[in-house]
């Protein structure tokens, strides 16, 4: 069930440890860079609901969930192949959206297929199995370009404005991986029938069934008085940031609690119309009924993953500036640096694999809660580390840390929430999900660039810094979730 998320992780990796290093390479300045990869969580808050509605209601020849991973798996191989041959910085940035609205419809169908396959006691196991696999497959695509370029010796320099043969290969092996590894899953499994779901569904009593009334629809008086009031909210937030001049990048927050405003707003004209169905109704609704565990949780990943965005934009230029001493992309030191950081984004994932089925020992011997907070804790120190350190190899200390937190952040946060979702409900609530993984990051590409040029005087390795006191926060936060499952067996 599992084996998919390798190829899509490989591909999520590649975009991780490389595209910032593309964008520098075709003269984005250092603190833009958030501003670039804004398409990735915007193209998830808008892609995984919608997603998740579709698949809840598939039913095919393939399946529920597999149309959605094969489909995703073709569109992120193409993408993959063309985003390191962009010639312009924009046709670079667009691809990163093309390439991670692809992985968003291949990424959200596999949790929830998780949820829907295993009860409620397998779960841990199971979420934990695709770490295992993500881990694995970031491994292998993090460290490519070094071994393309060291074991192969394959050109790892290029003129100004052109990214590296070894970068290119790398894309290229990704976009061949992930189309496999997803097609060995669709061949590989099978899925449970809309009424098998529901007959174990029954069978298990879920505490999910009356923990939120899921077929809640709220009147369009309800939706039009929300919507103006987040329309205002967010004109508010622009005037301040006109009146003030701060960072026109706050205007992409702005413009974001505007445009939920106006989905409200169409969402009530749909219910007066009586389509009270239609998915953007339905996943509104399901947003302001989630379960309380639910909600929990979302505090909890706004900040985990607020830490891991500051992390993917800002280690390639912590780490060359603060370890290296060079800010020219165009160097033979700053390509070294950047190497460098693929193997270290790859002793994390490694790391990860290695311990993501030691998660599940330690949730039986104390429970999920503070196996996710010693894993936060663990990663905070990981981030902030980084800074001590003055010799790249012993930053390979700090991504121990770091991997122990993002094996538990793959796997804890989803086994707890299936335990208080219904089945009929589960892509859905695990594309809204998503919403607080998104929230963070879109926060980030928003102030990070303010704070790495007028806070932190042009020094990136800080953004690291505040990325480490964000998981800790986390960890303190996740002691306080309601776990639904906890006195069963997990």
């Amino acid at each position: 069930m599992s084996f998919g998320f390798l190829g899509i992780q490989f591909g999520f990796a590649l975009q991780n440890a490389n595209v910032s290093r593309i964008f520098e390479t075709l003269g984005a300045k250092v603190e833009n860079i958030p501003i670039l990869w804004i398409a990735a969580p915007v193209t998830g808050l808008i892609i995984q609901p919608i997603i998740g509605h579709m698949s809840d209601n598939t039913w095919n020849r393939l399946g529920r969930r597999r149309p959605y991973f094969l489909t995703g798996a073709i569109l992120a191989s193409l993408a993959l192949i063309i985003i390191p041959n962009s010639p312009v910085l924009w046709m670079a940035a667009g691809m990163l959206w093309i390439m991670d609205a692809s992985i968003n419809i291949s990424m959200e169908p596999f949790r929830a297929f998780v949820g829907d396959m295993l009860p409620s006691e397998q779960r841990t196991t199971g979420f934990a199995t695709q770490s295992f696999f993500i881990g694995t497959g970031a491994v292998i695509a993090s460290v490519l370009p070094y071994v393309l370029t060291n074991w192969f010796h394959i050109q790892n320099t290029a003129p100004a404005g052109q990214i590296p043969l070894s970068v290119k290969l790398s894309f290229y092996i990704g976009g061949a991986v992930f189309i496999s590894a997803v097609i060995w899953t669709i061949v590989r499994t099978k899925e449970y029938s809309p009424e098998e779901l529901s007959e174990f569904t029954s069978q298990e009593n879920s505490k999910a069934e009356y923990d939120t009334d899921t077929e809640n629809s709220y009147s369009a008086g309800i939706f039009a008085k929300r919507g103006i009031y987040w329309i205002l909210a967010g004109v508010l937030i622009s005037i301040l940031v006109y009146s003030y001049h701060f960072e026109k990048e706050l205007y992409i927050l702005s413009v974001g609690i505007g445009a939920f405003g106006l989905i409200q707003i169409i969402s009530g004209l749909f219910v007066s119309a009586g389509k009270t169905k239609s998915g953007l109704v339905v996943v509104l609704s399901d947003l302001y009924s989630m379960p309380k565990t639910m909600s929990q949780l979302a505090i909890v990943q706004f900040f985990s993953w607020f830490a891991l965005f500051s992390m993917w934009i800002y280690t390639t230029s912590a780490v060359t500036s603060h370890i290296y001493g060079t800010k020219d992309p165009t160097s033979e030191l700053y390509n070294q640096g950047a190497n460098w950081v693929g193997i270290l984004f790859a002793v994390y994932n490694g790391f990860a694999a290695l311990v993501a089925f030691l998660l599940p020992v330690i949730a039986r011997l104390t429970n999920r809660r503070i196996t996710h907070s010693i894993s936060l804790i663990a990663g905070g120190l990981g981030l902030i580390s980084i800074i001590l350190f003055h010799t790249p190899h012993l930053l390979i200390i700090s991504m121990l840390g770091i991997g122990l937190a993002w094996a538990s952040i793959l796997a804890m946060p989803y086994a707890i929430l299936t335990g208080s979702l219904p089945a009929r409900k589960m892509g859905t609530y695990m594309g809204i999900f998503n919403f607080f993984i998104v929230i963070p990051q879109i926060l980030a590409a928003s102030i990070l660039g303010f704070f790495v040029r007028d806070v932190f005087g042009g020094e990136s390795i800080y953004a690291l810094v505040t990325g480490g006191i964000s998981m800790f926060i986390a960890a303190v936060l996740i002691l306080f979730v309601k776990d639904v499952d906890d006195t069963k067996s997990i």
